[in-house]
């Protein structure tokens, strides 16, 4: 036995049904209102040059640039509890994460003696030297 809506009838059930099927199937471009659509990025929003969080003026633009993808690479070496620290602390760290010889020949070239407090300090002091 099939059990409906008693409330509707089965027309009203049926245009019902066709109205939720995107949200409910989940389609692409399902939604049924425009103002449910999001909307793009307008012309007014400020263009990113440095990485989100502000680290500082050393932090290369974007990721997908040779820059960024180098520093992302330098930064994933360095674990989160190495910061702050200093140069020995970081190598330490980035040898437990098996960073490969030119993140290890970067922090290297890190100054003795100076304390960094994120991932963006010690790759703008590296910046240049021997990497």
């Amino acid at each position: 036995m099939e059990r409906g809506n008693t409330k509707h009838g089965a027309l009203l059930d049926e245009r019902m049904a066709q109205e939720t099927r995107g949200n409910v199937r989940g389609t692409a471009g399902g939604r049924a209102e425009e103002w449910k659509t999001p909307e793009p990025a307008g012309e007014d929003q400020p263009e990113v040059t440095f990485a989100p969080g502000g680290y500082g003026r050393g932090v290369p633009a974007g990721i997908g640039s040779v820059e960024g993808e180098a520093f992302s690479r330098f930064g994933s070496y360095i674990g989160l509890s190495a910061f702050p620290g200093n140069r020995a602390a970081l190598e330490s760290s980035a040898r437990t994460l098996e960073a490969p010889d030119d993140v290890m020949r970067r922090l290297a070239a890190l100054p003795d003696g100076q304390i960094f407090e994120n991932a963006a300090q010690a790759w703008e002091a590296s910046e240049g030297r021997n990497a």
